[in-house]
């Protein structure tokens, strides 16, 4: 393949040293490994890429032989983002989870022994935590991603979270700036707007990155999210007042005062390669003062490497980005990955294997029938059936990672049987058709109907709606945001679909806890 100047080049390896990109394979490619001789200074790695923890640290020993210095990045919130174990599901809730108990020392503990993980994994910079108010409960993205509705909460938590996780020597990096919480439109797929003022910015999204940049956050991520009270041409992501001034600004002139690395949120999201494309949208990103370019959640391969690496080339070479620009951004990920040397070799802590199910556990809420009917649990002689309500994973998610109470009630109770119920059915053949499905499926066992964001989804609601009007002791588990009103004989809200949240609700569905 042609390049545009020699390999050896300062001004091509500043390029490379920019791009996080992400890969295909739980092995290196060769063509990874030979742009890592060449000046790339990051990774990123997705759940395609992880087998096994021990798989994972193989791997990532395999990528440091060639350069020691790597920042090794991962999308590894917790809950229901997660990476490291994308086939099994998380054995840490996620943050709306953390929030709900309000213990900033819970949730300090599982960020540390997350971070221990990853860490084990020789994984050094997390893509982590959302620092998001989720103010819009209908959002599409966020929900159980934030730590809530109350800036003060999320700050506290944030602050928390990056403290954990640094402890463990992992880089934080909060997300997503200037804040995503007040959207109904997923940046996955097209361009969010948010038309809050900007007291209302200062009031609310801003602070908990403020606290968090105080607390020493080494990373922060930009949001492509249209903000016309701050830029009312283009995004955060490719905004200079949002990054070179909103974010780096002093206090003295308005701003947060952040001195470390910037990183965009994934470059090939429509918002912004829909919109701009992958390589303009990359020179406008550096220029506009963001220091690292997550590229990966799509594609993946090295001729997306070379077309992001040579249109940062081509752009200094015009005229269009600052040398000094770039310069000082590849300095910017080169000092990211020496702080992480430096503290992979500094204390760590013990482990705590059950930090995560423990959080779960306390997170849990747990609603009884308004006719105060006792609940009688399942019996093993009579397990229940799962009906599993199911709407479209977003991208963030990924429809990877299972979720939900089947896995875990079967555990406590062999025999449980489950079923999935969609938005396809309902829309086919209409939600009385969709309900009588489940009954027939379940005949005279009790029903669990497990839901996601109810509140959101209407074919749920209403299928939820006339089940139980059916089958009054059904139980009802909410895995999203518990907006709605409780229902059911029993109603629990895990908070997340985290694995863990599914096996806090499995235990007091089958009465193994005081809480059943």
């Amino acid at each position: 393949m042609t390049t545009l100047v020699p390999r050896t080049d300062t001004l091509t390896k500043d390029a490379l040293a920019v791009l996080q990109p992400g890969f295909t394979g739980t092995r290196a490619p060769a063509w990874l490994l030979r742009r890592l001789e060449q000046g790339l200074a990051s990774v990123g790695v997705f759940g395609r890429n992880v087998e096994t923890p021990g798989q994972l640290a193989a791997l990532t020993a395999e990528l440091r032989a060639v350069r020691p210095d790597l920042l090794v990045a991962i999308d590894e919130e917790g809950g229901d983002v997660t990476r490291l174990e994308a086939r099994t599901g998380s054995s840490f809730p996620g943050n709306l989870a953390l929030g709900r108990v309000d213990d900033p020392d819970l949730t300090r503990a599982v960020a540390h022994e997350l971070g221990r993980r990853l860490a084990a994994c020789g994984v050094n910079f997390n893509w982590a935590p959302s620092a998001d108010v989720n103010s819009d409960p209908g959002n599409p993205v966020i929900g159980v991603r934030s730590f809530g509705d109350e800036p003060g909460l999320v700050a506290r938590h944030t602050v928390a979270y990056v403290e954990g996780l640094q402890a463990a020597g992992v880089a934080a990096c909060v997300k997503h700036f200037p804040g995503h919480g007040d959207t109904a439109v997923d940046s996955h797929h097209a361009l969010p707007r948010v038309d809050a003022d900007l007291d209302t910015l200062r009031a609310r999204e801003l602070v908990p990155f403020r606290a968090a940049v105080k607390a020493g956050t080494k990373g922060v991520m930009s949001a492509h999210i249209l903000l016309p009270a701050l830029d009312a041409a283009l995004p955060g992501t490719l905004s200079p007042a949002a990054l070179g001034g909103l974010l780096r600004a002093p206090a003295s002139e308005g701003g947060l005062g952040y001195e470390g690395l910037i990183v965009t949120d994934g470059i090939d999201m429509r918002a912004i390669a829909g919109t701009y494309g992958m390589e303009h949208g990359t020179v406008l990103a550096i220029a506009a003062g963001a220091d690292a370019i997550c590229v990966g959640g799509g594609p993946s391969d090295e001729d997306t490497v070379l077309r992001l690496r040579d249109a940062l080339v081509r752009a200094v070479r015009d005229g269009e980005l600052p040398e000094e620009r770039l310069a000082d951004a590849a300095a910017r990920v080169r000092d990211l990955a020496r702080w992480t040397r430096e503290a992979a070799a500094g204390p760590d802590g013990p482990a705590d294997e059950e930090v995560g199910l423990r959080a779960a556990r306390r997170a849990l809420t747990v609603t009884r029938s308004a006719d105060r009917t006792p609940y009688t649990p399942p019996s093993p002689e009579r397990p229940p059936f799962v009906a599993a309500f199911t709407p479209l994973a977003n991208i963030a998610v990924g429809d990877l990672t299972p979720w939900g109470v089947a896995a875990e009630l079967e555990r406590l109770l062999p025999g449980t049987g489950t079923a999935t119920y969609g938005a396809v059915e309902a829309a086919e053949d209409g939600t009385s058709a969709l309900v009588a499905n489940v009954l027939a499926a379940a005949s005279d066992r009790r029903i669990v109907a497990v839901v996601r964001d109810v509140h959101r989804h209407y074919w749920m609601a209403d299928a939820l709606d006339t089940l139980l009007a059916a089958r009054p002791d059904t139980v009802v588990v909410e895995m999203g945001v518990p907006q709605a009103q409780p229902s059911g004989a029993l109603h629990l809200a895990t908070h997340g679909a985290a694995r863990v949240c599914g096996r806090a609700a499995a235990e007091v569905i089958a009465g193994r806890t005081a809480g059943g």
